[in-house]
C-alpha cells in the first residue's frame, strides 16, 4: 500500500483495493492497472485509514466486503466493482427465467438459438423429485421417450445446481432413474460433506440446502483437433464481460479456450452395453465433457489457450473465430437487454458501479455459439501464469473504461477500444 494519508483532502482520489478472493494473482494486476492509468491516485488500506465521506473513492473488493450503503449514498464520488443485485444473470435458474421472459417479448432474439433448452425446478429431498418435475414438461417428455431408445440415441441432459459455482454438482443423465439416483446419492453423502465425490471433486452438494436446480439439454459440441496427432477434445470459450454504470456493456476481445481433460467420447460411452452393466449417473467419468479447469484433476498440455491463437494449434480458421466472436457480442448485448427488461427486480445497474463477469460459451457441432452461464467474480487464476498478461490487459481496460472515465480522467475507453468492444449502451432507470 502507499503511505497512509491524513485523509482530509476531499479532491484527492483514493483507491481501497482488497481483493480477498485472490490476493496473490489478481490484486497485483488491479493495483498495476490503477497506478498506470491513474498516476495521482492514493492507494489506502481501509483498516488503517478513515476517509472523509465526501472523498472521491474507488472500492475494489470481494462482494461481501463492499460497503454498498456508502456507495449508493454517494453516487458522484464513490465507485465500486460490483452491482448489489445481479441474480438475473449469475444464478442459473434466474438466468433461465430471464431469457424465457425476454423471448416471450422478443421471439426473434438471437437468444432463442443461443440458449440451450433447459428447465428449472425445486426439490428438497429425493423422495419429492416426481412432484418437483410435474411442470418440467420438456424434460419429462424427453426422459420418457429415452426409455425406448439405446443410450447412444437418447437426448442427454446436464444437471446443474442453480446456486453452485466452479462446476460443483454437475452430472449427466438420460433417464428418470439416473436423475433419482443423483439426488439420492447427495442425501447419502450429507454425513461426510467434505469427502471427494467419485468424479474427483469435493463439491459438498446437499439437495435440501440448494433446492434450485436446472436441467439443460446436452448440446453436441464442436470438437477441435490439434495439429498434433492428439484426438479432438471438447472446449468452451471463456469471455470477460464488463458492465459499466447504468448501462454500457463491453466484451473483452482477448478470450480463452478451455479444453476438457480427456478426448471426447459420447455420453453413452459410460454405458457398458456389452455386459449389461447399467449407466451410473453418480460415478460416470465426465472428464471428456467438463471443460471447467476447476474440475480437472491434474493439468494437461493445452488445457487453457488464448482463443485467437487456435489457428496455430488447432484445425480452425481465423474467419471462423471472427464469426464466433461476432455471435458472442450479439448474444451478450441481448442478454443484458433481457436482464434489464425484467423490471429491475433481479438486475439493478447503478451509475457508480461496474462489474466484470466471466461468461462461458459453447460452440455446438452445428457451429452455433450457445450461452452456458454467467459467473460473478470469475476465477482468473485458471488462466495460468503464462497467460497472466491477458488478465492484466483486462484490468487495464477496466480501469480505463470504467474507473478513469467516471472520475473525469483521460481514459480512452468511453467508446470502447480494439480490446474492449462495446456491445450495448442504454439508459436504465432514469439515470
Amino acid at each position: 500500500m502507499d503511505p497512509q494519508p491524513a485523509a482530509t483532502d476531499t479532491n484527492q482520489l483514493y483507491a481501497i483495493v482488497d481483493y480477498t478472493d485472490d490476493k496473490e494473482y489478481v490484486q497485483p494486476l488491479i493495483l498495476a492497472a490503477i497506478r498506470s492509468h491513474l498516476p495521482h491516485v492514493t492507494i489506502v488500506d481501509d483498516t488503517a485509514t478513515t476517509l472523509p465521506h465526501t472523498a472521491r473513492q474507488i472500492h475494489w473488493k470481494s462482494y461481501e466486503s463492499l460497503d454498498f450503503t456508502h456507495t449508493l449514498s454517494h453516487p458522484t464520488t464513490a465507485l465500486c466493482n460490483a452491482y448489489v443485485i445481479r441474480k438475473a444473470l449469475i444464478r442459473k435458474h434466474y438466468l433461465l427465467h430471464t431469457v424465457d421472459s425476454y423471448l416471450r417479448k422478443q421471439p426473434s432474439s438471437i437468444l432463442k438459438s443461443a440458449v440451450p433448452t433447459a428447465v428449472a425446478f425445486e426439490v428438497d429431498y429425493a423422495e419429492f423429485l416426481d412432484e418437483a418435475l410435474q411442470e418440467a414438461y420438456e424434460l419429462t417428455e424427453s426422459l420418457s421417450a429415452n426409455e425406448e431408445k439405446q443410450p447412444q440415441d437418447r437426448q442427454w441432459w446436464i444437471l446443474k445446481p442453480g446456486m453452485s459455482d466452479r462446476g460443483a454438482g454437475i452430472r449427466l443423465f438420460s433417464s428418470l432413474s439416473d436423475l433419482q439416483a443423483i439426488f439420492e446419492s447427495w442425501e447419502e453423502d450429507t454425513d461426510d460433506e467434505d469427502d471427494d465425490d467419485t468424479n474427483g471433486v469435493g463439491d459438498g452438494i446437499v439437495t435440501s440446502r440448494l433446492r434450485h436446480f436446472v436441467a439443460q439439454e446436452y448440446v453436441a459440441p464442436m470438437l477441435l483437433t490439434p495439429h498434433s496427432a492428439s484426438p479432438p477434445r471438447k472446449f468452451h470459450i471463456r469471455t470477460y464481460i464488463l458492465a459499466v454504470g447504468a448501462l454500457a456493456v463491453y466484451v473483452y476481445r482477448p478470450m480463452l479456450a478451455l479444453f476438457a481433460a480427456k478426448p471426447y467420447t459420447h455420453p453413452s460411452s459410460n454405458t457398458n452395453t456389452t455386459d449389461g452393466t447399467p449407466f451410473d449417473a453418480t460415478t460416470a467419468d465426465l472428464a471428456a465433457h467438463l471443460t471447467n479447469t476447476c474440475l480437472q484433476s491434474g493439468a494437461h498440455d493445452g488445457a487453457v489457450l488464448p482463443f485467437w491463437s487456435l489457428p496455430s494449434t488447432h484445425a480452425v480458421t481465423n474467419d471462423t473465430l471472427e464469426r464466433w466472436f461476432r455471435e458472442i457480442c450479439d448474444v451478450t448485448g441481448d442478454l443484458f437487454r433481457a436482464a434489464v427488461g425484467g423490471g429491475r427486480v433481479h438486475f439493478q445497474p447503478v451509475p457508480n458501479a461496474f462489474e466484470v463477469f466471466g461468461v462461458d460459451f459453447l460452440v455446438g457441432e452445428d457451429g452455433v455459439v450457445r450461452l452456458l452461464e454467467v459467473n460473478a467474480f470469475p476465477d482468473f487464476r485458471q488462466t495460468g501464469e503464462e497467460l497472466m498478461g491477458l488478465v492484466g490487459g483486462l484490468f487495464e481496460e477496466v480501469v480505463d473504461v470504467a474507473v478513469s472515465n467516471f472520475f473525469g480522467g483521460e481514459g480512452g475507453g468511453e467508446m470502447g477500444s480494439e480490446r474492449m468492444v462495446k456491445v450495448l449502451e442504454m439508459q436504465v432507470g432514469g439515470f
